[in-house]
């Protein structure tokens, strides 16, 4: 007003205004960089989940059930110290069977994890 003062109607006066195009630009932006990202990360993860890889050859040994015995006390046994629940589920799953179907006599393969 007088040119030597702040006038609090000028500290308003320049008010930018975005225009629609320049706010959809920056979100078609956004969107394309973070589909970039997520398609950039997701190619390894995919490649990792996927299951075509050749199976890894795993070490091995027989066991002969023995009377009173359990997939619980077989996974004892052979590895001792261990958390017995991975060798249970390694052992049922390689010969297709349960805590209840072990017969005395019956051969088990038992897979042997480094």
């Amino acid at each position: 007003m007088f040119g030597w003062m702040l006038d609090s109607e000028q500290a308003f006066d320049r008010v930018i205004n975005m225009s629609r195009t320049r706010v959809r630009r920056r979100r078609l932006a956004i969107v394309a960089t973070v589909s970039v990202v997520g398609g950039l990360w997701a190619g390894p993860v995919a490649h990792a989940l996927d299951g075509s890889a050749e199976p890894v050859p795993v070490a091995s040994r027989s066991y002969v059930v023995r009377s009173g015995d359990t997939l619980w006390a077989i996974a004892d046994r052979l590895a001792p110290g261990r958390d017995p629940r991975p060798v249970v589920d390694a052992i049922a799953a390689a010969n297709g069977v349960t805590a209840g179907d072990l017969v005395p006599g019956q051969t088990l393969i038992v897979p042997l994890a480094g």
